[in-house]
């Protein structure tokens, strides 16, 4: 059974990671797909075509999430496009780790931009078209340091635990329009960025999880399919952990 078919998926920060998987996961359930990214390169463009081998209507944007008239232009272009927005992912973001005391202005200000700010300005800008549909679902890539808190990520750890607030906010503010809004906290994930890490680095990670293995990409995306989902109708302005029990 394709669960998104008929609707249309909007995903920020989708080029790589966990954006691309969500992406991929959802036009998999049948959904057309508007996705952006800061730039359009080789996996911009990569993803576009891939998208579009599943059989469904697919374009990428070329698009800042942390700047407000980017993401409302991009969105008109999306409504003009598509004709409606089912479900947007904010999942754009980005890190700067390092200790408070060594962490820079700039640093501080960029993180919070990209991950808090631009859930702000898309979740503004759909507002609109959702409202005016009477349903729409808008899932939050917020994380388990924002609920946990983690040395040396003090900005990012803010920034998610903003998202936290955000979502539960939306979801009191726009649920009687049948609006929902959730957040997920994914725990240690395998993407191109923990690849980075040494690979004994990366067991130890895993020896502290109880389901004593990182997650993938996949294990997020298929969440995002299910709360994008009519059969997610009911549950709003949560918190789901996808974290293998790392944190209970």
């Amino acid at each position: 059974m394709k669960l998104l078919q008929g609707k249309l998926v909007l995903v920020t920060g989708a080029a790589r990671g966990i954006g691309k998987a969500i992406a991929i996961e959802c036009a998999k359930a049948g959904a057309d797909i508007a996705f952006t990214d800061i730039k359009r390169d080789d996996n911009f463009t990569a993803l576009e075509n891939e998208l579009q081998s599943f059989g469904i209507k697919a374009k990428g944007y070329e698009s800042n999430a942390a700047d407000f008239e980017s993401s409302q232009k991009t969105v008109d272009e999306i409504v003009s496009e598509f004709g409606r927005i089912d479900v947007l992912v904010n999942n754009a973001g980005i890190t700067r780790d390092t200790l408070l005391m060594r962490m820079s202005e700039e640093q501080w200000d960029l993180v919070i931009n990209v991950n808090l700010k631009s859930v702000f300005n898309l979740t503004k800008s759909v507002q609109k078209t959702m409202l005016k549909q009477r349903s729409g679902s808008i899932v939050n890539m917020s994380s388990v340091v924002g609920v946990s808190g983690n040395a040396g990520q003090t900005n990012y750890s803010a920034s998610k635990a903003g998202i936290i607030g955000f979502t539960k906010s939306i979801a009191q503010e726009l649920g009687p329009r049948n609006i929902r809004c959730n957040a997920i906290a994914p725990g240690f994930i395998e993407t191109e960025m923990t690849d980075a890490i040494p690979e004994e680095a990366r067991k130890a990670w895993a020896e502290k999880i109880p389901l004593r293995r990182a997650g993938s990409t996949t294990d997020v995306a298929n969440l995002v399919v299910f709360l994008g989902s009519d059969m997610s109708s009911y549950i709003s302005g949560q918190v789901i952990n996808v974290c293998g029990a790392m944190l209970t």
